[in-house]
């Protein structure tokens, strides 16, 4: 029986589209990703103005000036703990010698003692020649023993002596080590707040470097304005005071004669003299963290060695150049006088009247006479 023909119909095969489907909703979900990311990610920060970038440019100068007094105190107690530590190890030495000898001294008893033996006091009665004799080399003995144990003593004292003079110049070597450490840390704090300075200085294009120029003039032009006036004030003040000064003189019948003062403010003076002449010798030199001259100088080493070329001897740091002298209003300001600025003392410059000073400003800047409004004031003092 031939075989019946299949009446179905045949499959359509349909191809399938589902991974198109998922590769345009994976695109789709990446485009929508990319462009939730665009709008949630952080704008861009903005370019800080120029009268920002004076500020913290300043703000860095002042904390590199801070870092330079920590430098240079660091750098004093190192010194001076050098010279404490050399001092210790010369008298360990000097111990150490006298110890030896103490040590060569018992030696020698010991060695006697060995060779001679010890005998007792009875068998050297019976083998003596004649009592005397015994006493006699009796006597001896003793005092040969008083000798001994004088040698004990010595050597145990040095020995005492000694060991204390070793662990005193041990301490005093760890508290080297700290200061040195400490002077690492303060010149690195000084070179990363000068490299922040400069980084920010780089980045100014002309026209703003042009504008920060002009800020510097007029801040320059206002700080100078307030010498002026603390001049005409300070001149009207004198002027006060020569007047009364003459009327006193008057009523005291001595014809006008106001006199040249006390023998102490003839003194100062001088002094004044002297320290101006000699900052006013250093004008145009540069500034240079932690020097003290004589080719260039920081805030402090200029201050220190003015003063010491009137013959007085000031400390090293502004922090500790603050506390000596007289406390002096700015009002009474005199030539000669030190001046002292922002609230953590970090500069001091020499005023020389008019409302004007000599100091080393900062990295860069040279020795000059300025107006001691340039920065806030903190105080002054007269150092003698």
């Amino acid at each position: 029986m031939p075989a019946l023909a299949s009446h179905r119909k045949p499959r359509t095969r349909v191809r399938s589209t589902t991974p198109a489907v998922g590769l345009t909703t994976a695109a789709l979900a990446g485009v929508t990703l990319l462009s939730t990311q665009s709008a949630t990610a952080a704008p861009a920060s903005p370019k800080p103005s120029i009268e920002d970038v004076q500020k913290k440019v300043d703000d860095l100068y002042r904390q590199a000036g801070t870092a330079t007094q920590q430098y240079n105190q660091a750098k004093e107690a190192s010194a001076a703990q050098r010279g404490k530590v050399d001092a210790l190890l010369d008298e360990v030495a000097k111990r150490a010698d006298k110890l030896n000898d103490a040590r060569r001294t018992l030696g020698n008893y010991a060695a006697a003692q060995y060779r001679t033996g010890s005998i007792a006091p009875s068998a050297t009665f019976f083998l003596a020649d004649d009592p005397q004799s015994y006493f006699d080399q009796n006597q001896l003995m003793a005092r040969m023993a008083g000798r001994q144990q004088k040698a004990v003593t010595d050597f145990r004292t040095q020995q005492a002596a000694a060991s204390k003079k070793r662990a005193e110049a041990t301490k005093s070597l760890e508290t080297l080590t700290e200061s040195q450490a400490t002077l690492r840390t303060s010149k690195e704090n000084v070179q990363k707040k000068l490299g922040e300075a400069r980084a920010m200085l780089s980045k100014l294009t002309a026209e703003e470097k042009a504008r920060l120029a002009e800020l510097e003039r007029k801040k320059e032009a206002e700080a100078k304005r307030k010498a002026e006036e603390l001049s005409r004030q300070q001149a009207a003040a004198k002027a006060e005071a020569d007047r009364k000064a003459e009327e006193a003189a008057k009523q005291a019948g001595s014809g006008g004669d106001t006199g040249t003062g006390t023998g102490s403010d003839s003194s100062a003076t001088t002094k004044a003299d002297k320290v101006l002449a000699f900052a006013r010798a250093q004008l145009g030199k540069p500034y240079v963290w932690g020097a003290t001259g004589p080719s260039s100088y920081d805030c402090s080493g200029l201050t220190q060695a003015a003063w010491k070329a009137a013959g007085v001897d000031i400390p090293r740091t502004t922090w500790d150049q603050v506390k000596i002298g007289t406390r002096i209003a700015t009002a009474d300001l005199q030539p000669g006088d030190l001046v002292f600025f922002y609230d953590d003392i970090s500069h001091v410059g020499i005023y020389k009247g008019d409302g004007m000073m000599i100091h080393a400003p900062k990295p860069g800047a040279n020795v000059r006479e300025e107006s001691i409004y340039y920065m806030p004031i903190y105080g002054s003092v007269r150092p003698a």
